[in-house]
């Protein structure tokens, strides 16, 4: 969430900014609910210091014997007056919050405005594979191997689902397990969370209210969803909120944690032809990392997290680049964002296997999760950052691919072989 003060401090550069993201906004409603609150508080706080001060006279004009039945008479009438100002002090706060709630962070200065026509590749790691033979598609590749089973995940949930299996069950088994082995070295802290979270997370990470509808909810979907249950579209949504409402000693900063999860999503919208197979479901696995850390240390973080995420591509010997994404591709909850894109031979094109992010303090501002600054003693907003370490969707195709055999078979990664034990997958 942004800062109600920057707003009304400098409504014209939050304006500025967010127009970077495609986001036109005018501030001239939340300045005129801020001046009518600012007003009805002052009306109240009189009111309340007169009440105060008639409170205070009334057992001495007792004690002298004088009648003050008119005096409640008044205070009860003065009461109900606070009490209605009150309310309207509180609708007017929730006008400006559910306007505020749902605006998207603000980008950092250094990136440009626009789509993705204007995201910049800023490294590129290893060389397309070059094949002497007629290079196979990862969905054939899949299917002649055994390893997944598209006909049989589609009879048991329907369009957008798989099934691994064997060798295909083991391949993916091994690319988590070699995630995880990779961040426990890192010294991040390894968690699994619910996978039905409540409103709070969603809100906390800045989804909603804006993508209520981009989720799978639990039970009859007309319900009041701010006490309803959903399925987290990423493990991100659980991370960002483990210490909402809480105050976190610096010295523990930073904090980092990463955890293993299914990811489950609507994925609304036509599938593309390109996108068979994996490259595009309602249900697929991934490893998450997330950083709690200082304002100070924030850049450091990010920095931190995309080498990362770029390690665990190129010991896999995956041919892959890094773009730093325009605003208006970075996601809403989002200052800054660099994907990693791996090449899918096949399609001719990378596709993101990691979004490596950072919120600075709009997820905390949400959550209300926040550090005390051990020099001055105050309470400051935490920044948050996560990034895919790694999602195995496209993964898995983007090794199929590129690491196929004249003969059909898939060479193994070497990192990948303790938990497979063959150099090879074939027939």
């Amino acid at each position: 969430m942004l800062d109600i003060k920057r707003i009304l401090s400098d409504a014209d550069g939050v304006s500025a900014a967010l127009a970077k993201k495609g986001c036109t906004v005018d501030f001239s409603a939340v300045k005129e609910w801020d001046a009518a609150r600012r007003a009805k508080i002052t009306e109240v706080e009189s009111m309340k210091a007169e009440r105060n001060k008639v409170s205070s006279e009334i057992p001495k004009l007792k004690k002298e014997g004088k009648d003050v039945s008119e005096i409640f008479v008044k205070m009860r009438a003065l009461g109900e007056k606070i009490e209605q100002a009150d309310k309207e002090v509180a609708a007017l706060e929730k006008k400006i919050f559910d306007f505020v709630a749902v605006l998207p962070n603000l980008p950092d200065d250094d990136l440009v405005a626009g789509e993705k026509e204007n995201n910049q590749v800023v490294k590129v790691v290893g060389s397309k594979p070059e094949f002497s033979f007629k290079a196979k598609n990862h969905v054939d590749l899949c299917t002649e191997l055994g390893l997944i089973d598209y006909e049989r995940g589609v009879k048991l949930a329907g369009g957008g689902y798989w099934l691994y299996r064997g060798m295909g069950a083991r391949l993916e088994w091994a690319l988590l397990n070699f995630f995880i082995s990779e961040h426990l070295k890192d010294g991040y802290e390894f968690i699994l969370p619910p996978h039905m979270l409540g409103y709070n997370c969603g809100f906390g990470s800045g989804q909603f209210p804006k993508f209520l509808d981009e989720v799978y909810w639990i039970g009859d979907e007309s319900e009041n969803r701010e006490k309803g249950h959903f399925m987290l579209p990423t493990a991100e949504t659980a991370l960002v909120n483990m210490y909402a409402g809480e105050i976190i000693d610096e010295a523990k900063l930073p904090m980092k944690y990463f955890a293993y999860t299914p990811c489950y999503r609507k994925e609304a919208g036509s599938y593309r032809a390109e996108e068979r197979g994996m490259i595009r479901g309602h249900q697929f696995n991934k490893v998450e990392m997330v950083q709690y850390t200082t304002p100070e240390n924030s850049k450091k973080a990010f920095e931190e997290l995309v080498n990362k995420a770029a390690s665990l591509m190129e010991k896999l010997g995956l041919h892959f680049r890094i773009s730093k994404l325009a605003a208006g591709d970075c996601s809403a909850s989002m200052a800054r964002t660099y994907d990693i894109e791996v090449w899918i031979p096949s399609m001719g094109i990378y596709k993101e296997v990691s979004s490596v992010s950072n919120a600075n303090d709009y997820q905390a501002r949400r959550n209300n999760t926040r550090y005390r600054d051990a020099k001055t003693g105050k309470t400051e907003y935490v920044h948050t950052l996560n990034g895919s370490g790694l999602a195995t969707s496209r993964v898995f195709p983007a090794l199929v691919e590129q690491m196929q055999n004249a003969d059909g078979s898939i060479t193994v990664p070497e990192v990948l072989r303790p938990w497979l034990g063959v150099d090879k997958i074939e027939k």
